[in-house]
């Protein structure tokens, strides 16, 4: 049975959509470049979303936010990706927009009543700590342990790419409370922590990348960290599937700022190939310049629905690991192969830091790679969707 369709544009997603766009239009390309360059976080433009609550998208009305879906925060960060500042615009925000969903859905009354309303006047800030340099993407073999100590935890361990360390209070933190070995299902023994980013027990290295150079990436070492029981997310034991409420959402929002980023590098193209003359005629009008750019525009076109259905899904509480993963991986693919074509569009001056698109491409070149490998969604859809054989 096909569901009914309703493709009508929606009053309440356009306002969204509208006043991210305005309000991002205040930072152009330069102010972006320049934070870019110098490596330098980006408050006055973080500040001006927090202002407007903008952060508190996803957190309920009683702790302080407008209690919206993950629908509402893609359409909100797909606009933003789609400004001048592409990734580095949308990652400034994005981990304070769903990277408290685990709490949302899994916390004591008392961690909501003390954090989410921070979080969403935009005090607050959390870095993501799940990813660990030895174990990769198979999270199951994590080594950072937490072991009980009375009514708190320490913990000890090292996490890698944490997005915004530098700025965070707190860490959103998985470690392992049962031995791998001691678990009857291998994803089981491990336990979600909202911690302090305490610099007695937390040291913090910045990790130097090819982009989005604005909002930094971190190795976070932590030795003997304590945790009182009272941050602990959900149950003990069962972290990893509690952090589901905060990987999906992910996924689904990345899609849509990979979308933006995507558009963003799409429009300046067309507008280059407009003006651009050699041999006494616009680029445009040759099938090798237009071609790619409109086939780029479908693919944009078909991976804007595909996270839109994704968030749909999560937002009515359906099963939505594969629609995220897919959006993930289409989204990611058609939003490098415009920002590529755009780069080649404009020819040598593409390369040039002068027309931004280089920084376009750098960025959305991130999305193939985080926040899983385009190899590891195929894998996943293989096993869980088509149900072949698990290949690792």
């Amino acid at each position: 049975m096909i569901a009914a369709m309703d493709f009508e544009a929606d009053p309440e997603l356009e306002s969204i959509r509208r006043e991210a766009a305005k309000l991002s239009e205040a930072f152009d390309d330069d102010y972006w470049s320049e934070r870019d360059e110098q490596r330098a976080f980006p408050w006055e433009f973080y500040r001006a979303f927090a202002t407007k609550g903008w952060l508190g998208v996803l957190v309920p009305e009683r702790y302080g936010g407008a209690g919206l879906g993950v629908l509402h925060a893609g359409t909100l960060l797909r606009a933003v990706g789609a400004s001048a500042g592409a990734m580095n615009a949308a990652s400034t925000l994005h981990l304070s927009i769903f990277g408290m969903g685990p709490v949302i859905h899994h916390g004591s009354e008392e961690l909501k009543e003390r954090t989410l309303p921070p979080t969403a006047t935009g005090e607050l800030h959390v870095s993501f700590g799940v990813t660990e340099d030895d174990a990769g993407t198979d999270t199951s073999r994590i080594r950072t342990f937490a072991h009980r100590d009375g009514n708190r935890f320490i913990v000890n361990g090292k996490k890698v790419w944490n997005t915004k360390a530098q700025q965070a209070q707190k860490i959103l933190l998985l470690a392992r409370t049962t031995p791998r070995e001691s678990c009857r299902r291998r994803m089981d023994g491990m336990t979600l922590f909202l911690a302090d980013l305490d610099p007695e027990h937390c040291e913090i290295r910045e990790i130097p990348k090819l982009g989005r150079n604005a909002v930094n990436s971190n190795e976070v070492y932590i030795r003997d960290l304590p945790v009182p029981e009272a941050d602990v997310v959900g149950e003990v034991g069962r972290g990893f599937y509690h952090l589901l409420d905060g990987i999906n959402p992910e996924r689904i929002v990345i899609a849509a700022e990979a979308v933006g980023i995507g558009c963003r590098a799409l429009e300046c193209a067309v507008r280059y190939a407009r003006d651009r003359i050699v041999f006494d005629r616009p680029i445009g009008q040759n099938q090798a310049i237009a071609h790619p750019l409109a086939d780029s525009h479908s693919e944009l076109e078909a991976a804007d629905l595909l996270w839109q259905k994704a968030a749909w899904s999560y937002d009515r509480g359906e099963a939505a690991g594969a629609l995220a993963n897919m959006a993930k991986l289409r989204a990611g693919e058609a939003s490098f192969r415009a920002c590529d074509r755009a780069l080649q569009v404009f020819g040598g001056f593409g390369y040039a830091r002068e027309f931004h698109v280089e920084r376009y491409w750098r960025e959305s070149r991130l999305m193939r790679i985080a926040p899983i490998s385009q190899e590891m969604v195929l894998n996943y859809l293989c096993e869980h969707v088509l149900g072949l054989p698990r290949s690792y």
